[in-house]
C-alpha cells in the first residue's frame, strides 16, 4: 500500500501538521448511511518525550502524545491513513472494533498485514458498526508502551436505546445524562516505563525475568515519579503481598523484587543484567505539563467520561474523591447502570461513567493506583468545578482509595464487570459446537515466556507471511492456531494451570464474546455442558456480560479457569492474547482462523505483492 503518491500526500500533512478532525454532531446521521467516508491522516514520528519528567524516546502521533481522538458516528465508513516516519516497522490496531467484513484492517502483523515499513504508508478502512468507547494503539512488538495510543469515541445512532431510565424516571435528569454522553470526555489511563519497549524486551531476554513493574502512572499522558519512603511502603504493603514476599520487602519503586521465587518461578535468572529502573531505582521527577486538570460544568448536572486503560502491565483502580460514578457501558456496550465508588481497569478495558456534579464548587482529586499485588504506585489528577475559587484541591478532598488502591472505609464499593448485566440482555446459544481448552502457564525454562493453548506464540511470527493471505500455511495448521466454521458457536476455556500467576487480561479481536463462567480449581471437563452438571453455580447463561476484554481469576494458591462463548460471524484471521504487553511478547497469544470454510476474498488494494 506504500505508494509515492500517498507518501507525497502525507508529507504535506506533516508540513501542515494536520490534526485529526472531530465529528461530534451525529444528529443528521442515520444508521449505516450512504455518505462519504470519514478520513483521518496519522503521521508517526519518534521524539524525546517526558510525560513524568524522565526523558526517553517515544512515539508521537501528529506531533502529540497521547494520540489524538478519533470521534465518529455509528454507521460511519472510516479511513485511517498512517504514514510511518519511525525508524522501525509498525502497525495500528483499533481495539474493540469488530472489523466486520474488513479483517485486513485489524492491524496485526503476521495475521492481517505486514508491518508498515519506515517511510511507507497504509490505509485502514472499516465501518463503525458498533457505538461506544474504543481506542487505537500500536500492535507490532511492544510499541504500545512507547506511546502510540489514542481514544476512539463512536456516538450511538439515535435509534439505540440508552439505559439512563434505569437510573431515574425524571425526564430532565435523563436529558442531562444524554447530553453528558453526547459530550463525553476521554480519560486515558496508562503506566509508563523509563525503558523503551525494545530495551524492556532485551532486558527480559538478558535476565530471564518477567518485567511486571512500571515507573509511573499517567492520566491523559501526564504524571510524575513519586518516591515513597521505606516506612510508607511497608505501611501500605498488603497481606497478600506479604505472603508472596515471605519476609522480604518491596523495592524502592514499591515493586516485588526480582529475586522473589514465588513471583518469578524456579527458572534461571541473570540478576547482573537487570537495568536500573526495571525493578528498583527511584528518582523523583515531575512532568513538565504537571497534573491533568479536568474541568466540569455543574450547571450541566452530569459529566460523562470514557475511561480507557492503555496500560502495558498494571491493573488500575480509578476514583474521584467524594463523587460516586454510574458505570453505564463496558467495552463500548451499554449495561444496566451500576452506582459505585471505584472502578478497576485491566489493560485494554474501557468503561463509560456518569458523574453527578452536585458537590460544593471546588477541586477534587482524581485517583489512579495499581490494584494488583505486584506494585504500590499511584498518581492523581484534579477535577475542577468551573465556578471553584483558586487552589488545586490537593489534599483537601476525601478519597475512596489510598495510594495502594485499597478502600479507605468499609462502605466503599468497587465495580465488578464480571457481574455487569447487558442493556439490553442478549443470550448466547445454550450449547457450543466446538470447545478449546487453552492452558496458561510459563513456557520453556524462563519466567518471561508463556503459553496460551498447548504452545507459545513467538514474537518472530509477526514477521511471518500473514495468515489472512495464507490460511493453508504451516503456521495455520499448527498448534499456534485454532480453526472454526462460520456460523458456529465456540467455547474458549482459559485454564490458569498453576500459581502464582496474576489475573491475565485476555483480549479477543473481532466480535465480542459472552462471559459464561469462571471459578477456582482445575478444569477437568470435556465441555461446558459437562461442567454445568457438576458446578452449575459457576455459570451464568441468563445475563452473561458481553465483552471484548476480560481477566482470568488470579491464581494465588491454585489453578483457576474462565469460559467465554462467541459466535463465528466474521471470517478471517484474528488474534486472542493477554493484554499485558510483556506477556504477549512472551507468547501468550493464539491465532483464531474464524470461518475457515467461508474464507474472505481480500480486496485488490490489500493483496500482498
Amino acid at each position: 500500500m506504500a505508494t509515492s503518491i500517498a507518501l507525497l500526500r502525507c508529507f504535506f500533512i506533516l508540513t501542515c501538521l494536520q490534526l485529526v478532525k472531530a465529528v461530534a454532531d451525529c444528529s443528521h446521521v442515520a444508521l449505516f448511511p450512504q455518505r462519504p467516508s470519514v478520513k483521518f491522516d496519522i503521521v508517526l514520528t519518534e521524539g524525546d518525550i517526558s510525560p513524568d519528567g524522565h526523558s526517553r524516546k517515544g512515539i508521537l502521533t501528529n506531533g502529540q502524545f497521547p494520540a489524538p481522538l478519533l470521534e465518529l458516528c455509528q454507521g460511519d465508513d472510516v479511513e485511517v491513513s498512517v504514514l510511518n516516519l519511525l525508524p522501525y516497522s509498525i502497525t495500528v490496531h483499533f481495539h474493540g472494533i469488530e472489523q466486520r467484513l474488513t479483517p485486513w484492517s485489524d492491524g496485526v502483523p503476521g495475521l492481517s498485514q505486514r508491518g508498515i515499513k519506515p517511510r511507507a504508508s497504509f490505509t485502514y478502512k472499516w465501518k463503525a458498526t458498533e457505538y461506544g468507547s474504543y481506542f487505537y494503539h500500536a500492535h507490532q512488538r511492544g510499541h504500545i508502551e512507547d506511546g502510540l495510543y489514542g481514544p476512539i469515541n463512536i456516538h450511538p445512532d439515535n435509534s439505540v436505546e440508552r439505559p439512563f431510565a434505569s437510573i431515574t424516571s425524571d425526564g430532565d435528569q435523563q436529558k442531562a445524562m444524554r447530553k453528558a454522553e453526547d459530550n463525553a470526555q476521554s480519560i486515558m489511563l496508562s503506566d509508563w516505563r523509563h525503558l523503551t519497549s525494545e530495551q524492556l524486551w532485551e532486558a527480559a531476554k538478558a535476565t530471564g525475568l518477567d518485567a511486571y513493574c512500571t515507573n509511573s502512572l499517567l492520566i491523559n499522558g501526564k504524571g510524575s515519579v513519586s518516591c515513597l519512603s521505606p516506612d510508607t511502603i511497608n505501611a501500605f504493603t498488603s497481606a497478600a503481598q506479604k505472603q508472596v514476599l515471605n519476609g522480604s520487602h518491596l523495592t524502592d519503586i514499591g515493586c516485588i523484587p526480582p529475586t522473589n521465587m514465588a513471583a518469578q518461578g524456579p527458572y534461571p535468572h541473570n540478576f547482573t543484567n537487570i537495568p536500573d529502573g526495571l525493578f528498583s531505582g527511584c528518582t523523583p521527577t515531575t512532568g513538565h505539563e504537571g497534573k491533568e486538570n479536568i474541568l466540569v460544568y455543574p450547571n450541566a448536572g452530569y459529566v460523562s467520561w470514557n475511561i480507557i486503560s492503555a496500560a502495558g502491565v498494571a491493573a488500575l483502580a480509578f476514583s474521584v474523591d467524594e463523587h460516586p460514578m454510574y458505570v453505564y457501558a463496558v467495552d463500548g456496550r451499554y449495561i444496566e447502570p451500576v452506582l459505585t465508588h471505584v472502578v478497576n481497569l485491566v489493560p485494554g478495558r474501557r468503561l463509560s461513567v456518569l458523574v453527578k456534579l452536585d458537590k460544593p464548587p471546588g477541586h477534587y482529586a482524581v485517583r489512579s493506583a495499581v490494584s494488583g499485588i505486584n506494585q504500590i504506585l499511584n498518581t492523581t489528577a484534579v477535577m475542577s468545578y468551573v465556578n471553584a475559587l483558586g487552589g488545586t484541591g490537593e489534599g483537601t478532598s476525601t478519597g475512596y482509595i489510598d495510594i495502594a488502591g485499597t478502600n479507605t472505609t468499609a462502605d466503599v464499593s468497587f465495580f465488578d464487570e464480571k457481574l455487569a448485566v447487558p442493556f439490553p440482555v442478549e443470550l448466547p446459544a445454550q450449547t457450543a459446537d466446538q470447545t478449546f481448552v487453552l492452558n496458561i502457564e510459563r513456557f520453556g525454562n524462563a519466567s518471561y515466556t508463556w503459553t496460551l493453548g498447548n504452545t507459545s506464540f513467538p514474537l518472530a511470527l509477526e514477521d511471518a507471511a500473514p495468515l489472512l493471505f495464507f490460511p493453508d500455511s504451516d503456521v495455520a495448521n499448527s498448534a499456534r492456531t485454532i480453526q472454526t466454521k462460520n456460523g458456529s458457536w465456540v467455547d474458549l476455556i482459559f485454564h490458569v494451570t498453576s500459581p502464582i500467576q496474576p489475573d491475565h487480561p485476555i483480549h479477543k479481536h473481532s466480535n465480542k464474546f459472552f462471559l459464561i463462567g469462571y471459578g477456582e480449581g482445575l478444569w477437568n471437563y470435556s465441555s461446558v455442558s459437562e461442567a454445568v452438571r457438576y458446578i452449575p453455580q459457576s455459570f451464568n447463561f441468563n445475563t452473561p456480560p458481553i465483552l471484548d476484554t476480560v481477566s482470568t481469576l488470579p491464581a494465588s494458591t491454585g489453578p483457576t479457569w474462565m469460559a467465554i462463548r462467541y459466535q463465528v460471524n466474521n471470517p478471517g484471521a484474528f488474534l486472542i492474547h493477554c493484554h499485558i504487553q510483556v506477556h504477549t511478547s512472551g507468547g501468550m497469544a493464539l491465532a483464531i482462523l474464524d470461518g475457515i470454510d467461508t474464507w474472505p476474498e481480500v480486496p485488490a488494494e490489500y493483496r500482498l505483492s
